[in-house]
């Protein structure tokens, strides 16, 4: 239903991906494309979509416009790249603004916390 919606923002979204390794990105979307698209049905769109090692970790959600663009992403080899690499998460508010951000590794969290720490800085 709302694929198409969502094949037409891709090489937005594609390249705000590539962005968000550097800082938080925001996409404003057209309302009007996405209420074309439910055909005058009201529907959700509202949601939150986590990924990790190119996995959801996330529980999907019921909204229709969450799995279709879930579906558009996984096609995409370079966004399913990006996603095997970082953790991500893809948010969307009732007001149509995709929130694009990517989580710290893990890796570098407990490395931070270990060299946070005062035995370790005592070392030093």
């Amino acid at each position: 239903m709302y694929k198409h919606v969502w094949n037409k923002y891709l090489p937005i979204i594609r390249i705000l991906i590539k962005r968000s390794l550097t800082a938080d990105q925001t996409l404003a979307m057209n309302a009007t494309d996405f209420e074309r698209a439910s055909a005058g049905r009201k529907a959700g769109y509202k949601f939150s979509l986590g990924f990790s090692n190119g996995r959801l970790n996330t529980p999907i959600s019921t909204s229709p416009v969450a799995k279709d663009l879930l579906e558009t992403l996984l096609q995409d080899e370079m966004v399913k790249e990006c996603f095997t690499q970082n953790a991500f998460v893809l948010e969307m508010s009732p007001k149509f603004l995709l929130a694009i951000k990517v989580l710290p590794a893990e890796k570098e969290e407990t490395k931070a916390a270990l060299t946070d720490s005062p035995e370790v800085q005592e070392a030093h």
